[in-house]
């Protein structure tokens, strides 16, 4: 009930800022504004939507996501975790089924208002960045180009990650404590007044700067490849794939599959390296984290660059892309699986789709 409640709160308070901005915006830009309780409800639906395609996307692959942060962040010289097969294998020796799905709860907590946030500023930047193209271009029908969409989707993953990242920062430390932590985080409400009373407010946005940095190309290359392709597909019935001026599930999926690929490739080593200064700290850190190798005790960063510094020296280049194997197969099916099921329960609540209508 706790989590819920620090969801809640988290959730309400950004979308109510975005709310109020498009609202302006739209009144001060835009002739034939809606009725405020026709606006309200297609607002409504949108975050829903937006939220189901979150909830649904991580369920589905949420051992590959734990396996990826554990790889990502244990220490060189006691390696646990050793590979995709070998890793879900040993998590499911060591913890049972119940430990490959460590820390999803949490994930859903976070990733529900984060996506619904997410999906929900998109279409408003991108609707406010097409009324900005048209006004400066003279065309009224001109459409958003690949690189304007990229702009939408940066400015999309910017603001619902700084909306939920608290709920980040806590959620890649549940997802790493395992049963020989000597202290356990018993939730994320615990979680969140513990790092805050211990470590202080500021240590909630450890790690945000290479997230922000991060989420530009992550998101923006998401939505930007995925609108694109399928416009592009649409428009040139390319291989015969449209029918009735829309493309098959199995189609949209391909193109939310190439979307996240292209998207988490770019933004990986950023990932690392937030992890890595997420779990900077955490004096009761896992002995996945601390090791029980050579070295016992977590390294300190001072900042974004120096966390890069310090784990290209002592790990190698190759060190910035551990666990892009588990991520590469779990991204690809999750980033499909969120955009089909946003557009399916888009559909299901009778929600326009299309971005220049």
């Amino acid at each position: 009930m706790a989590s819920e409640d620090v969801m809640s709160k988290t959730s309400e308070s950004a979308v109510s800022t975005i709310v109020n901005l498009a609202e302006e915006a739209k009144l001060a830009g835009r002739e034939g504004v809606k009725a405020p309780s026709h606006a309200f409800l297609t607002i409504c639906k949108s975050l829903v939507a937006g939220g189901v395609a979150g909830g649904v996307s991580r369920t589905a692959v949420a051992p590959l996501e734990r396996l990826k942060i554990l790889l990502q962040v244990q220490n060189p010289h006691s390696i646990k975790y050793n590979g995709t097969m070998q890793g879900l294998k040993y998590i499911w020796r060591t913890e049972g089924v119940r430990g490959l799905f460590k820390g999803n709860g949490t994930n859903c907590a976070r990733i529900v208002p984060n996506s619904a946030v997410k999906f929900f500023s998109y279409e408003q930047a991108s609707r406010g960045i097409l009324w900005l193209y048209r006004e400066q271009s003279g065309k009224e029908d001109a459409q958003l180009t690949p690189l304007l969409r990229l702009g939408a989707g940066a400015c999309a993953g910017i603001i619902a990650m700084s909306a939920t990242y608290p709920m980040d920062m806590v959620r890649g430390r549940l997802t790493v404590q395992t049963e020989k932590s000597p202290r356990q985080y018993r939730g994320i409400f615990h979680a969140l007044t513990t790092v805050f009373q211990e470590e202080g407010p500021r240590a909630l946005y450890r790690g945000w700067l290479p997230s922000v940095i991060g989420v530009v190309p992550y998101v923006g290359l998401n939505f930007a490849v995925y609108e694109s392709l399928k416009d592009w597909l649409i428009k040139s019935n390319a291989f015969g794939l449209v029918e009735d001026n829309e493309l098959s599930v199995t189609t949209r999926l391909a193109c939310g599959a190439a979307a996240g690929t292209v998207g988490q490739t770019v933004a990986y080593p950023l990932d690392v390296i937030r992890r890595r200064m997420q779990m900077v700290g955490w004096k009761d850190a896992s002995s996945v984290v601390t090791g029980e190798g050579k070295i016992k005790a977590p390294l300190e960063y001072t900042g974004m660059v120096d966390a890069f510094r310090k784990t290209v020296r002592n790990e190698g280049f190759g060190a910035l892309y551990k666990g892009l194997v588990p991520n590469s197969v779990k991204v690809v099916p999750s980033i499909a699986i969120a955009f089909v099921t946003y557009e399916a329960v888009k559909d299901v609540l009778g929600v326009e789709m299309r971005i220049s209508d």
